[in-house]
């Protein structure tokens, strides 16, 4: 058994390449020799979003707090609400985040395949995201 204690971790803010707007991501648990897969708790200031993105083998999104955002790429962006849980296919393009007007945190669960778990894209526009 292995506890990883609160705060043993540091938050490191969003990198400006993979984020439009403030993000701060805190690690919760990495990718282990026998496991694949890794979370992280993100938080996103009104606003605030990914760049266009893929997993090789999809991500699971868990809503804990605020209202945000979802868009698969040819989709409607579509809103989230705390308790929902998001699952997006391996190799789909899509991005996530706040709300304009309301912060937004999520559990983003994803697994690694041969060394990859995210491939980044272009960012999304501001015409995109008001959409």
């Amino acid at each position: 058994m292995e506890i990883s204690k609160n705060g043993m971790q540091a938050s490191v803010k969003g990198p400006e390449a993979w984020f439009t707007g403030a993000v701060r991501i805190d690690p919760l648990f990495a990718k282990k020799e026998a496991t694949k897969g890794a979370g992280a708790l993100v938080t996103f200031e009104p606003g605030a979003r990914t760049a266009w993105h893929t997993h090789p083998a999809g991500q699971t999104l868990l809503v804990i707090s605020g209202m945000g955002w979802v868009q698969r790429e040819g989709g409607p962006i579509e809103e989230i609400h705390p308790g929902d849980v998001v699952w997006f296919e391996p190799n789909e393009k899509h991005w996530h985040g706040a709300s304009p007007t309301k912060a937004m945190s999520h559990i983003a669960i994803q697994e690694e395949v041969n060394g990859e778990v995210v491939t980044w894209l272009e960012k999304v526009s501001e015409r995109e995201y008001a959409s």
